[in-house]
């Protein structure tokens, strides 16, 4: 990771470079610490991702910049764009998933509401899984896909947040939903 001092530092440090991820943390925030680990180890085992960090007790006109109002935050530009933000912490596997292209974001437009955070836990051949990820593609709606046929923690950590072993559950701004109940996602996301 690559630490900035300003934004005209991170705009030089970023010159010529097409993609990139810009971290903003508050340093000793346990959340931002936490984020700061994780994406460390991805880059430990897959150090491709050029990370650049900067720590809001330090850099204060880099977040405005960019209408981050949270820390830590992980910014994703592609093509020198800005395009599009990660809030919190997630777990290193979803970090590597990141930084290989392997989640799917739907594009999205500066002037749309903050949409709240969504988790889907599921499995290859599970047709409901399949439909309630297509739904929430079809609207636009961004989510991070958790295989739990293949990260027995995740399906751990599922079991203790719903008690419930079947798939898909969904997580949408910390509430959980077990099944497809459009009529509960669609109030949670307010469509």
């Amino acid at each position: 990771m690559i630490k900035v001092s300003s934004l005209k530092d991170f705009k030089e440090k970023t010159a010529g470079k097409e993609n990139f991820w810009l971290l903003i943390y508050k340093k000793s925030s346990p959340q931002s610490d936490c984020a700061k680990k994780n994406i460390d180890e991805a880059l430990q085992k897959d150090g491709k991702a050029d990370v650049f960090t900067a720590d809001v007790n330090e850099v204060r006109d880099i977040h405005p910049e960019y209408s981050v109002t949270s820390v830590p935050s992980l910014l994703k530009f592609e093509k020198s764009e800005f395009k599009g933000i990660f809030k919190g912490c997630s777990d290193v596997s979803f970090y590597e998933s990141l930084f290989a292209g392997n989640v799917y974001s739907a594009s999205s437009s500066k002037d749309s509401a903050a949409q709240k955070s969504v988790i889907v836990y599921s499995t290859p051949t599970c047709s409901w899984c399949n439909r309630l990820k297509s739904y929430l593609r079809e609207n636009n709606i961004k989510f991070r896909d958790i295989d739990v046929s293949k990260d027995q923690k995740a399906a751990e950590d599922m079991v203790k947040r719903s008690g419930q072993q079947g798939v898909p559950q969904s997580i949408i701004g910390g509430q959980v939903i077990v099944g497809f109940d459009k009529a509960k996602i669609d109030k949670l996301l307010g469509l």
